[in-house]
Formats: structure tokens, C-alpha cells, sequence
């Protein structure tokens, strides 16, 4: 099936690499007319335009948006990808770690979610889906700022879709595993650091816990999101749909 977002107005936030790069692609390839926004500015992608975009600053989020809307003369999908990621446990989280990671990953998303909702309830109608992950529900040991800050992504997720689903809006949250992307190559060589061994070598530690056996592609992602942005989807709402491999109930029994 071809056309899945033909004609649909859409903007993806953190579309520079990785999974927001695919998502933007992909949703032009379904017909959408696509708007992405990052820091730095991602590369336009067809026709649509391309804007600077830090998620931490309120005043260009809302900005943005507005530019989208104006370009569009509305606005159907937000996707929400802007993400960090960093390496830390309970007892050594560090306080400017912490509110960097969740001034990115929650606020950037609340703000983008906040700044489109009114428009889609004036026309009736959207669909939002924000990138959270699986450590929200299976938080690691040396994760528990990046799992802390993506949990309140699916929380919010969760509170949006009950509150605007009378009005037209779906609110989904995709919750990926390993996905093959430059911050989980930055983590492979964190992880090969902190166990003196070598890329190669973490990285098959980490697929091994992986019941297909690999990590996924940006582009797998990109139709998880294509599928909870398009009709298909369209009684789905206040979800948290987990795309990781089938790595959350093996990885005890694997890692031994």
C-alpha cells in the first residue's frame, strides 16, 4: 500500500539523523507534505521546509510550529524524535545530566505536543506520536536518567491521548529497543569503554540479548510511525507500542 499520508500536513522534530530522518523520508515517500525541524536544522526533504528548532526553547518551538502551519495551512502528524541519551545509575546521577536529559527528551516533547494540539483541535482532528523507548518499562542499571525521562514520555503520551481523543487527536508513543543510529553507536563505544573491550565486541554483547539477533534499522521504526500517523491506526490511541526485537523478556534469561 502506497499513499498512506497523501495530502497530510506533517512535522518531524529531530529529524537530522537516525530515526527522525527516516520517519521524514518515508512519510514524503507516503505522499505527506513534510516539514522537519532539529538542532542543528535538518536537510529539507522534498519541497517542505526545514527549521532550527531547539526543543528547550519555548519561544522556538511555538515559532515553528507556527511557520508549519503557515506553510501548510495546517498541521495533521507531529512526530516527536528529539532525544539524548547519557550513561548513568541511581547512585552517581548528576544534576545537570538529569535536567539536560529531561528538558530534551520530556520537555522538547511536551512543548512540541503542547504548541500543535490547539490546531489540531480546531480542525478537528491529528495524530501525534512520540518517540519514548523501551527503557521506560525495562530500565538497565546505567540508564536511569534517559529510562526516567522517557517513562514521563509515555506517562504523557498516555494523559494527552485521554484528554484531546473527544476531539479528534490520537496520541501514540513508539518505544524502540537497539535501533542501528548514530546515538546508539556513541553507546556501543560508551559501553566498550567502560568494559575494556572493544566496539566489535560490545555491540555483540548487545544483539545477543536481542531475541531476532540484531538491532533494528531507522527504517523499521519509520513504518511503526508511519502506521500509528496513518488511518490504519485510527483506533489506536494512548498507546505505548514496543518495537525492540523482542529483547524485553529474553534479556535475563540471555545475559547469563
Amino acid at each position: 500500500m502506497t499513499g498512506r499520508l497523501q495530502g497530510k500536513a506533517c512535522l518531524v522534530v529531530g529529524a537530522a539523523t537516525g530515526i527522525g530522518a527516516a520517519v521524514a523520508t518515508r512519510f514524503a515517500a507516503e505522499g505527506a507534505r513534510v516539514a522537519v525541524a532539529g538542532w542543528p536544522r535538518p536537510q529539507s526533504v522534498g519541497e517542505g521546509p526545514a527549521f532550527d528548532c531547539d526543543v528547550t526553547d519555548d519561544a522556538a518551538v511555538r515559532a515553528t510550529v507556527a511557520a508549519v502551519q503557515a506553510a501548510f495551512g495546517r498541521l495533521d502528524v507531529l512526530v516527536n524524535c528529539a532525544g539524548i541519551v547519557r550513561n548513568d545509575d541511581a547512585a552517581d546521577i548528576d544534576d545537570d545530566d538529569w535536567g539536560r536529559l529531561h528538558e530534551v527528551n520530556l520537555g522538547g516533547t511536551m512543548r512540541c505536543q503542547r504548541a500543535v494540539l490547539p490546531g489540531m483541535v480546531a480542525q478537528g482532528g491529528g495524530a501525534i506520536v512520540n518517540i519514548a523507548s523501551v527503557a521506560a518499562f525495562n530500565a538497565g542499571a546505567g540508564m536511569a536518567s534517559y529510562a526516567a525521562s522517557k517513562a514521563g514520555v509515555v506517562a504523557l503520551t498516555r494523559s494527552a491521548a485521554q484528554a484531546y481523543g473527544p476531539k479528534g487527536v490520537r496520541v501514540n508513543a513508539l518505544c524502540p529497543g537497539w535501533v542501528d543510529t548514530p546515538m546508539s553507536r556513541q553507546e556501543m563505544r560508551d559501553l566498550a569503554a567502560e568494559r575494556g573491550i572493544d566496539e566489535s565486541a560490545a555491540h555483540a554483547q548487545t544483539v545477543a540479548r536481542i531475541a531476532l539477533g540484531r538491532m533494528a534499522t531507522s527504517e523499521e521504526m519509520a513504518a511503526v510511525c508511519l502506521f500509528l500517523a496513518s488511518d490504519e491506526a485510527s483506533f489506536i490511541t494512548g498507546a505505548a507500542l514496543v518495537a525492540d526485537g523482542g529483547a524485553r523478556v529474553p534479556a535475563a534469561a540471555r545475559a547469563a
